[in-house]
Order: C-alpha cells, then structure tokens, then sequence
C-alpha cells in the first residue's frame, strides 16, 4: 500500500450537469486523481476526465474561484461549475473575472498560434 504522502493527488467534485459526464464514464461526483507533483492545470485536469472546458464556467480550488488554466497541485480541493450560475453570485464569487481573463488567455493563445 503506498502511503499517503507519497501520493499526489487532488480531490474533484462536479456540480450541475456536469455530472453528466461523470455518468457516462461511471465515475463519482466526487473522487481523487493523481496528478504531477508540480501540478497541472485545471484545464488538463477536465480534459483528463472528458469534462468539455467549454462547458466549465467556474472553477474552485480550495474554496475560491481560479481560472481554468491556473495550477492545481497536490492535496487541493478542485470544484468543476456549469454556467448557470445567478448574476449577482457570478460576481460576488468572481466568476466574473476569471471568465473575463479566460477569454484573453484565449485569444493570446489563437494570437500566438497565428504568429501576432
């Protein structure tokens, strides 16, 4: 049995429909994965487990609001969100923000691929 300090993993939970895509794989609403020791991001981590990151509104990482291409690391509480969310909440939680810097981390990225 390998202990649990000798582990890396981070604990999941999906909210919404995107439990959905947990049915599909029969998997749980909440489970462990291990990821790498200098962690990864909250996007692979989705994609890891077929979870669209198109579908993903809010991530929550240890109780407050990430975006979805920050570093989750080892022994994190990691929360997958759909959109849906009420107004008011979007920002209060900032949810609002972090989708405003998810937009420009993509369109960096598309700008980057396309050589500007």
């Amino acid at each position: 049995m390998v202990s649990s300090e000798n582990r890396h993993t981070v604990n999941i939970s999906l909210f919404g429909f995107l439990r959905r895509y947990m049915d599909e794989q029969g998997l749980p609403y909440a489970l462990e994965r291990e990821i790498p020791r200098e962690g990864e991001t909250a996007f692979d981590i989705a994609m890891g487990l077929s979870i669209p990151p198109e579908k993903i509104e809010a991530v929550f990482c240890n109780g407050r609001v990430i975006n979805i291409y920050d570093p989750v690391f080892p022994d994190d509480r990691l929360a997958f969100f759909p959109f849906g969310t009420p107004g008011p909440y979007r920002v209060f939680l900032g949810i609002a923000r972090e989708n405003i810097e998810r937009a420009r981390r993509e369109k960096k990225a598309v700008d980057v691929e396309k050589g500007k």
